[in-house]
């Protein structure tokens, strides 16, 4: 399994890259492993900003349906587009091509609540 460093992670299993005040954010390999294999990722493409903790989509697995909460707050400047013809990108690739949605981050400080990789790893039992 695989915690890149540079990530901050959700109890809820999401992580957000931050380059400045741009996150890119999607689910962890632990989530998608998890899921098992991903039919579909609905993000409603009218959606213009997400909440933190609140659900921006969801995801749906062979095994089960799951929400997509948000690390934190801010305007959506992109949808992953390739999802929705290629939902397995999730489980191949979930720090890569399978990432969710890029915001513009509304409130840094949001992103202290976060954990690091050391944290989630011990939250998920590594």
């Amino acid at each position: 399994m695989n915690f890149p460093s540079n990530l901050k992670y959700t109890k809820e299993h999401e992580w957000v890259l931050v380059e400045e005040n741009i996150g890119i954010m999607g689910i962890t390999d632990y989530a998608q492993g998890e899921l098992g294999d991903v039919v579909f990722v609905d993000i409603d493409p009218s959606l213009s900003a997400v909440t933190k903790g609140e659900s921006f989509g969801s995801i749906e697995a062979v095994k089960t349906v799951s929400d997509l909460y948000a690390p934190c707050s801010g305007k959506i400047i992109e949808i992953n587009k390739l999802l929705a013809d290629n939902p397995e990108v999730v489980n191949s690739d979930p720090y890569g091509q399978g990432w969710m949605v890029k915001i513009e981050i509304s409130d840094l400080n949001e992103l202290n609540d976060l954990l690091d990789a050391e944290e989630y790893k011990k939250l998920i039992g590594q």
